[in-house]
């Protein structure tokens, strides 16, 4: 149909109809959903012999339509192994759909986050994946053909494969940043508190050094500009060369009015959570 070559040409990947999609997945049986997260639930299913993870849009979820088209558009031009695949999408009617490749060993925050299950993840284990998602946002952040800044990295958006090999899924909230780019600001903050980086939770700014920070390698470093490239991470994690002297972490970022730039306050405490953000004046 022409209306549907159209939204090909757009989205540039294969679309589904509803009812290809509702057998694979039994009709979207209960007892073929895997998780749910702000976008929807995601089911299990069967298409064309392959295994696939379906995420279907909630008509009460909090991601609307510029997050699908998000999701899909940035998605379909990357192509990394530590990225997850997307297959393809369903549009019909008030459905919206994502069918990605299936990870059998689900989302990293069912490993580290449960007593059983975080027993399988050994020191080596927990360094491939360390190293694995470094080298996924190093792509994202200076090798890919777009400048993305994910603004939503945490567990539950890595998934791992068979062999817990981890893929960073979820491009919902993602942003392209230009070449010469070093930031930008919106007065829209959304994201997960507790992965947040200060300067985009109290400030509304953000750039690739956001990821850094909800990457977790220098959680203590507040500062922006303390934190390295992702390249430089990548070189840390496989020892290839001298690692910088470390710094005095910083406890609190204060925002500098008059120099528009950001200070270290190591006499005020910050504290984020799902609550509105809290300062605490020292005494």
């Amino acid at each position: 149909m022409k209306d549907e070559s159209s939204k090909k040409g757009k989205f540039e990947i294969p679309l589904f109809d509803l009812s290809t999609i509702a057998k694979a997945t039994n009709n979207f049986s209960i007892d073929r959903k895997i998780g749910e997260g702000g976008f929807g639930p995601v089911y299990k299913g069967i298409l064309e012999g392959q295994e696939i993870a379906v995420k279907r849009l909630s008509r009460t979820s909090t991601q609307g339509e510029n997050e699908f088209k998000n999701e899909v558009i940035y998605i379909a031009k990357l192509q990394h192994r530590n990225l997850v695949k997307i297959l393809g999408c369903c549009i019909e009617d008030e459905e919206k759909i994502l069918i990605y490749e299936y990870l059998h060993n689900g989302s990293l925050d069912s490993f580290i986050f449960d007593d059983t299950q975080s027993k399988v993840l050994d020191w080596p284990k927990r360094f491939h994946i360390i190293n694995s998602i470094a080298q996924g946002v190093m792509y994202l952040h200076q090798d890919s053909q777009l400048r993305i800044i994910h603004r939503d990295l945490k567990a539950n958006n890595i998934l791992l494969d068979r062999d817990m090999n981890p893929k960073i899924s979820d491009f919902g909230l993602a942003k392209i940043c230009e070449e010469d780019d070093i930031g930008a600001q919106t007065n829209r903050v959304i994201g997960t508190y507790g992965y947040l980086s200060p300067e985009y939770a109290l400030h509304g700014l953000y750039s690739v050094k956001s990821d850094v920070f909800s990457f977790g390698i220098l959680v203590l470093e507040q500062c922006p500009e303390d934190r390295p490239s992702m390249s430089s991470v990548v070189v840390m994690l496989n020892n290839e060369g001298v690692l910088p002297q470390a710094k005095q972490p910083g406890f609190y970022i204060e925002r500098n009015s008059n120099e528009e730039e950001f200070s270290l306050n190591q006499n005020a405490n910050v504290t984020v959570s799902d609550n509105p953000i809290t300062i605490l004046d020292p005494r």
